[in-house]
């Protein structure tokens, strides 16, 4: 996939829009189907897993020298609407290995690089990320895990707190501060760690009201050893490179929102246009026309949003920071209204779980929510513009 990030702003190339087909060829046969039960029984969606893999969509954004497909920003975006668009759990499996593996990408030496990403890149290993705990959320600096060197090696004590597909992935980049009297901020490090590792822990599956396919756990560590060329980066700049990652990942968390969104609204449409009341169909009703164009013009503007930011995460722009806080926020606010929305248009029938509706409208949720709420994304966005 590599040669096509030459794309317009506001245009995508025939390229992106063969890639659409692929993905949506993929997602009508091997994930749309389980997408209901998947939420139903509170599992993996392990049928879409495996259609990832199978597709190269799994981890479309590893760069072809570690054995990846290297699918630019807007390409990787593509395949998580697509997925979205049917099923928000399947879509974290993309979502959540670039969130993942790109601190590796962006800091780690060739070493760890050509160690870890041909795995992911093939299909054979996921990568979850651990940055939260439960007292540091949005306050990441404030983390508690550390990680004392102990001749050669690390070991890690602490945990860390709503971790999306934990368990499942076999890699998660771990933030812990190595230097707990540094300062604030550069104290911290990134390691990846195995799930085989020794004293490294699951918590319990955490309830959630949606991605309910899309396993959230604690990461617990108790004297967890790992040699010591596990480490991204160089000591102190772990918390730069997490934060350089959510500059561009963010903007795939907007590219999912446009996918829930899409999806509800393509229900909703099907839905007005075959249900009759007072001797027509509903979608002859101007009041409803309104409502189905304000849906349409306030999702393609997030989706504008959306492939700007990825043309800027591509080109690693200056402005990345408030594009990708703007598209992710934008993005996220317009999708909880266009589900809710749906839900509304379809009346009763939108409030039960014979339609996808209500499961969208859960779903969308937590977009507004992780990596970064969308309080913090306005703060991201107010400090860009305050510096000029």
């Amino acid at each position: 996939m590599s040669g096509a990030t030459d794309f317009d702003l506001f245009r995508t190339s025939e390229f992106h829009e063969e890639l659409r087909a692929a993905v949506q060829d993929v997602v009508r046969d091997k994930i749309a189907p389980y997408a209901a039960a998947v939420d139903e029984e509170a599992r993996y969606p392990q049928e879409a897993h495996d259609a990832l893999v199978a597709s190269d969509f799994f981890a479309p954004h590893v760069p072809e020298e570690y054995g990846g497909v290297g699918a630019d920003a807007l390409a990787t975006c593509i395949v998580i609407e697509e997925v979205a668009r049917a099923d928000a759990s399947a879509s974290l499996i993309p979502a959540v290995n670039k969130l993942g593996s790109l601190p590796v990408m962006l800091g780690a030496s060739e070493e760890v690089k050509q160690r870890y990403l041909p795995p992911l890149a093939r299909g054979e290993a996921g990568f979850s990320y651990g940055l939260s705990e439960r007292e540091a959320g949005s306050d990441t600096a404030s983390m508690k895990c550390r990680a004392r060197r102990d001749g050669d090696d690390w070991v890690l004590n602490g945990q860390k707190s709503w971790i999306t597909n934990a368990g499942v992935s076999e890699y998660y980049t771990v933030l812990a501060v190595t230097d707990p009297d540094g300062p604030r901020g550069n104290n911290v490090s990134a390691f990846v760690v195995e799930k085989s590792d020794a004293g490294f822990t699951f918590g319990e599956k955490e309830r959630k009201l949606g991605i309910k396919g899309s396993p959230t756990r604690e990461l617990h560590f108790d004297n967890c050893r790992i040699p010591g060329d596990r480490i991204v980066g160089a000591e102190g700049d772990g918390l730069k490179i997490a934060l350089r990652t959510l500059d561009h990942t963010r903007v795939t968390i907007g590219a999912q929102a446009v996918g829930i969104a899409q999806g509800a609204l393509d229900h909703a449409l099907a839905y007005v246009k075959e249900r009759k009341q007072f001797g027509k169909h509903i979608a002859d009703f101007q009041g409803i026309q309104f409502m189905l164009a304000d849906m349409a013009m306030e999702l393609e503007a997030a989706r504008t949003m959306v492939y700007v930011a990825a043309a800027k995460s591509e080109r690693g722009d200056a402005d990345l920071s408030f594009f990708g806080a703007a598209a992710k926020c934008f993005a996220s606010d317009v999708a909880m209204k266009i589900t809710t929305d749906a839900v509304q248009l379809l009346g009763g029938a939108g409030y039960t779980r014979d339609f996808p509706l209500e499961r969208m409208m859960r779903d969308a949720k937590i977009t507004q929510i992780y990596e970064g709420t969308n309080q913090v994304q306005r703060i991201v966005m107010a400090r860009q513009l305050l510096k000029g």
